[in-house]
This record gives C-alpha cells, structure tokens and sequence, in this order.
C-alpha cells in the first residue's frame, strides 16, 4: 500500500544533518514510500540534492501558509523530528498518524541546572529513529549522509598549491560564542596541528581567521589558507569531504566531517557530548575540561560565559 510520508525538522544544520539515516531507512525500507521533508528555507541546500527525499517542502515566514500547502499533499503519517511548538500545531491541524523523537527536556534540565546526568547513554540520531520506529523501519547501520551537488564542489585546483597533496580542515567557527575557542586558544591549537591547515566558517569568523593566519605569518612551512566566508556550506562541506583529518567546534561542520566518515577532534565547551550530539559513528576525539562545577551551563550557548572565567574552554588540554 502506498505511504505518504511528511518528515519535520526546521532546524539548524547539523541537526538536519542528523535526521538523514531517517529518511534514508523511510526510503529505502519502505519500498511504496514517498517521503517529503520540511525545514526552513535557508537550510534548503541541506536537503534538496537527497535522493531519499522525493520532494522538500520550505517554511518561510507564514506558518498558516505553510500547513495550507501541506495540508494539500494528504499525508498518510508525520515523523516531527524536531517537535517543538510550530510542529505540534502543524501535527494538531494535519490531522493524521504522527510520531515525534522524545527530546529529553527534563534530562537537559536537570543536568544543565543541577549537574544531574539522568540522561541515556543515547545518540539523538537513534531517538530519530526511534520516532520511525511505529513504521516497521530500523537502523540500517550506514551512519548520517551529506549530498553536494557537483558545481558547488570547490576543487583541490581553487586552492594554493602547498593543500594539493592533503591538507586538515578546522571549522573555526560556532553560532554561540561559549561553544568556540577564544582566539589565543585558536591560535595555540592551530600550532599544534602539523598538516597544511584550511580553516573553514562563515564571513563573521574571517577575522579570527585572518588573526590566525598573521600569527604563523613568518613561521617556516606552516601552511594556513583562511577559508572563512570564502565559500558556500556545500563548498567548505566539499573541502571537509577531501581532508585527512577534521577539527571542529560542536557545530554543524562536525557532523558534515561525520557523513564523510573523517577521523574528527572535537571541542567542547558550555555544551557536552552526554547531550548525544557527538560524532556519529566515525572515529573521534573529545576535547572537553572534566569536572568543571559550572559546566553545562547550557544545551545551547551563551553570548559570554555566565562565570566571566570560560574556563570550559581556557583550561582544555589539546592531547593527540
């Protein structure tokens, strides 16, 4: 019998980025199966060269225009992966079979505010599908997916010759200043790391990048390209794609350097990977300070440290 799949999931990158063996297992185990995905639409480059994903569907600003346009595609079943108020009211007003991914809110809170870890030791993307489950599909085993189409692609040639024969990528950047690495603490790291290094984020970190970049400006065969706000996310995926080895905030670009299977070293600060949001199924390091009395202050991030000391981030030891 044929099945009309809606998966929801507005946001950010990495989570979307998370939900892909969903849709992946949707497709490819449900053979009748038309899986349809919505996210907002400044994530549409995330999802609109899937080839699990029959057809993405964008909010822009108007919820109520929105379910108008889903409700015309009469769906058999709602996956809400995100499931926060929005996805509940587009549930209540779709009217059909839905399931949603338990997100732990009471967990969070109570390690967030009182350092109680109640949490499973649990991988949101096995919550993701866990929320699949009531289908009949199961975890295939085959880790996340990121798909680039071949003219967003930046090629080995678009970089200075010293990165053609390999080079380690550093997503400097993070959408929260307490979950990225002041920059002396960049700049020290960056030192550390003996390959050619490309450093990838977006226009607000060129900065930080240009300042790394000046320190090691004299330093013999210490090869740096500040690659920040250089490219579009598909390129710096792309360059992510081609690297030995990838460093990283928790932020979208980890779980990118997941789907492509790169041996990962993480760094955390206000948030932890007891959360479930660490590299998904490839070879990793976890680069935290232990034991820190204030530390998570938050499952999101912060705009300053609460403490005024960010010794999350000041006291990690960079051990390889």
């Amino acid at each position: 019998m044929p099945l009309k799949i809606l998966v929801l999931r507005f946001s950010s990158i990495g989570d979307i980025v998370l939900t892909t063996p969903v849709v992946r297992a949707l497709k490819t185990q449900l053979p009748r199966a038309t899986v349809h995905y919505c996210t907002k639409a400044k994530f549409r480059t995330i999802v609109e060269h899937n080839p699990y994903i029959d057809q993405c569907i964008y909010l822009d600003d108007s919820l109520n225009a929105l379910i108008s346009r889903l409700r015309e595609e009469k769906y058999d079943y709602v996956i809400d992966l995100h499931h926060n108020l929005r996805t509940r009211i587009i549930k209540l007003r779709l009217g059909v079979k839905a399931s949603s991914f338990n997100k732990l809110n009471r967990e969070k809170w109570l390690l967030v505010n009182f350092k109680r870890n109640k949490l499973p030791d649990v991988h949101i993307v096995d919550r993701y599908l866990d929320a699949a489950k009531p289908l009949g599909v199961h975890d295939d085993g085959k880790g996340l997916d990121y798909f680039i189409p071949q003219k967003d692609v930046a090629g080995k040639e678009t970089l200075p010759a010293p990165f053609r024969n390999g080079y380690a990528a550093f997503a400097i950047g993070g959408q929260h200043y307490t979950k990225k690495l002041p920059l002396p603490r960049l700049i020290e790291l960056c030192g550390l790391i003996s390959q050619p290094l490309i450093l990838l984020g977006g226009p607000e970190d060129a900065a930080n990048g240009e300042a790394i970049l000046q320190a090691y400006g004299d330093t013999p065969h210490k090869y740096i390209f500040n690659g920040c706000g250089k490219f579009s996310l598909n390129g710096s995926a792309s360059l992510v794609r081609e690297a030995e080895v990838v460093f990283t905030h928790d932020t979208g670009l980890m779980h990118i350097a997941a789907a492509f299977g790169k041996k990962i070293y993480s760094v955390w600060g206000n948030t932890v990977p007891a959360f479930g949001m660490y590299p998904y199924r490839t070879e990793h390091v976890v680069w935290e300070r232990p034991q820190l009395y204030c530390r998570p202050c938050s499952k999101i991030g912060y705009s300053k440290c609460p403490e005024g000391h960010f010794n999350c981030m000041n006291e990690i030891k960079f051990r390889f």
